[in-house]
């Protein structure tokens, strides 16, 4: 049975959105929606000594109102030396910082104004999926012409790509409980993944949770990525889960 995942590309996404990557066989970006500011399509967190702290990448939005993701553009030609700079400020004493570093940088420092975010994303992810041992493949959904309308448009992807279950984050239940039989006619099984993050090294005493997937990476290195897979639990099945939830209530 091939699984897939259909996520939008978000900017250093967090490790959870990693151990889903890692649990399917094919990996679809959601890069043909709408565009929303001050989303996770263009901002995350990471920890400084006083907590959690936006990191944003600025966009060309005004006049383009309800633009897709994959054509959207960066606005500020020097964005990455400020952020390098701020991460530097925050994760240079992390212990495995130095052996990713250049890699980060090389990144973010060939971003020029008008460069595609989605494209950014998608080195940041890859390159992050790379450091956590997922071997994954990808798609862009901008490539390969689905249908409209939210179910049906993931429905179409999903076999398009000759998959027969789909895993999604417990977030997106509520609409897929509403959507669950586009799914079924098409013979696809809906699995919600199950991910609870386990504590790892930090440089702030307590440990806090919400960060990006940098800070794993520059705290724990090598190890990260089994970090991350030990947050992993089963499964939920469509079904079974939504019985829970009725029960709890």
């Amino acid at each position: 049975m091939k699984s897939i995942a259909i996520m939008q590309p978000t900017f250093l996404p967090w490790s959870g959105y990693f151990d889903l990557l890692d649990q399917v066989d094919e990996f679809i970006f959601l890069d043909n929606v709408q565009f929303e500011k001050q989303s996770w399509q263009h901002r995350n967190r990471i920890l400084g000594p006083s907590g959690l702290e936006w990191v944003t990448v600025p966009v060309l939005s005004k006049g383009r109102f309800g633009q897709k993701v994959c054509d959207v553009e960066i606005k500020v030609a020097d964005f990455p030396v400020k952020h390098l700079r701020t991460i530097m400020h925050n994760y240079s004493k992390a212990l495995y910082f130095k052996d990713y570093w250049d890699e980060l940088q090389n990144i973010l420092l060939s971003v020029k104004t008008n460069s595609s975010l989605v494209q950014l994303n998608m080195r940041l992810i890859l390159w992050l999926s790379k450091c956590f041992g997922i071997e994954t493949n990808f798609r862009m959904a901008s490539e390969m012409n689905p249908t409209s309308g939210r179910a049906e448009r993931l429905v179409s992807i999903i076999k398009s790509v000759g998959a027969s279950q789909y895993i999604s984050p417990i977030g997106s239940a509520t609409y897929l409980q509403q959507d669950q039989y586009a799914f079924s006619r098409a013979g696809i099984d809906i699995m919600f993944q199950n991910y609870e993050p386990r504590p790892y090294r930090q440089l702030q005493p307590d440990f806090i949770l919400g960060t990006c997937a940098l800070d794993i990476l520059f705290n724990e290195g090598p190890a990260a990525g089994e970090i991350i897979r030990m947050g992993r639990s089963q499964l939920h099945q469509f079904k079974e889960f939504f019985c829970e939830k009725t029960n709890f209530i």
